[in-house]
């Protein structure tokens, strides 16, 4: 790979590349040397059908050849057909589409400002949100992010936030004050480390807000669209969130992203609120129905609770046989972390030589993110790389 011009044209804002991906095919990756790779990373939660699945490309190359792009001007028939669908796995309520999953959170957090001046909320406009999550790059979206990592060099961020730790419900207690709007939070945080928010925490803090008037804003973007082994990962708990964000794996790859407004509240964006130009394109619709097809028609949301089991308890045998090294497994469905002891980039960088590419995370953490419908022996495949690279790693310090 020749990385010349790459560092010529392209802002620095990655670290240097160390593959060129020019193919994908199911949970696999090619480089432009031909070497082959199992991706355990999905595009970080995107790809859950893998890549180029035959319905997914079938359809979404159907639709370009009909309409890529119309005005939300118009009504597009794609997009009325999605929103119904994914109302049909939230519930009562209304969808806005967008691209990305920073544009859900920003539509989240907009919700919750424009709410604050009506009748029912009138004097609120504190957003509440847990440390360690991540919601997005955007101005507002970092101003909901506690993360000194990602918030550096860009401040003053936006007015109006608090934090508190996940999972202490007493905290929350006392954070969530009659100045408070609304809570934002992850079902499972990702980028911090795959940190599950407990079914009783959630619950105890759609109680909190219940009591106190204020929104209960939940972040789906990288935990949504089956990859905890349910639908969405709130799902398990059995609350009844007001407002929901969406993104990644909705588009299975192509750009899009959503939020969901409850009944209740659906009224409080207005004629000229909010607008995107290219937020729901037919094209884009396209391939989250395709990308929802075959979640529906494979059962991949059950599969991914199975083969969640399966990956998790493979990775928990290697917690045991390298202690030194590792810490534990966390996550659920096919969003799992294996934490470490140490900064986890010399096992990355051992894995991906093995022909095994994952995404690190904060807290010392290696996320695992195959496809929804990765099978028995690519995930066995995976553990056995896995462990020869532990081993591998081991020798070394040893030497």
């Amino acid at each position: 790979m020749d990385s010349t011009d790459h560092k010529k044209f392209l802002i620095g804002n990655y670290a240097s590349p160390v593959l060129e991906i020019v193919r994908g095919e199911g949970a696999k990756l090619w480089d432009s040397e031909g070497r082959e790779f199992l991706d355990f990373t999905s595009g970080i939660a995107v790809t859950n059908l893998g890549h180029c699945h035959p319905h997914w490309t079938e359809q979404v190359s159907r639709q370009a050849e009909k309409i890529v792009h119309c005005s939300n001007l118009y009504s597009i028939p794609e997009q009325v057909r999605l929103a119904k669908r994914l109302v049909s796995e939230i519930g009562p309520g209304k969808m806005l589409f967008c691209n990305s999953g920073a544009e859900a959170n920003e539509g989240l957090i907009k919700f919750a400002r424009l709410a604050s001046g009506t009748p029912d909320f009138q004097g609120k406009g504190k957003i509440l949100a847990a440390e360690n999550a991540f919601h997005g790059r955007t101005m507002g979206a970092l101003s909901a992010t506690a993360s000194p990592k990602y918030r550096k060099g860009f401040e003053p961020l936006l007015d109006g936030f608090e934090f508190a730790p996940l999972n202490d419900l007493d905290a929350w207690d006392r954070k969530l004050d009659d100045k408070t709007i609304a809570v934002l939070i992850e079902s499972i945080q990702g980028e911090g480390g795959i940190h599950e928010a407990r079914d009783d925490f959630l619950q105890g803090l759609e109680k909190l807000c219940r009591e106190r008037n204020a929104l209960l804003m939940i972040d789906e973007v990288q935990s949504g669209i089956g990859r905890t082994g349910d639908f969405l990962g709130y799902h398990q708990s059995g609350i009844s969130p007001d407002a929901v964000a969406l993104a990644k794996g909705l588009g299975g790859g192509f750009p899009i992203g959503a939020f969901w407004i409850s009944d209740q509240w659906s009224a409080v964006f207005k004629p000229g609120s909010h607008g995107t130009t290219f937020g729901g394109s037919p094209l884009a619709c396209a391939a989250a129905h395709a990308v929802l097809d075959v979640i529906e028609n494979d059962g991949l949301v059950e599969a991914a609770r199975e083969k969640g089991l399966v990956l998790h308890a493979g990775l928990s045998r290697l917690v045991e046989r390298f202690p030194t090294m590792l810490e534990e497994v966390r996550g659920r469905g096919l969003m799992i972390a294996l934490a470490m002891e140490n900064d986890p980039a010399e096992l990355i960088a051992s894995l991906r030589e093995k022909g095994l590419l994952v995404v690190g995370a904060a807290g010392n953490a290696i996320r695992f993110l195959p496809p929804l419908n990765v099978d028995d022996a690519e995930i066995e495949q995976a553990l056995n790389i896995t462990e020869d690279a532990l081993a591998s790693c081991q020798t070394k310090k040893s030497e």
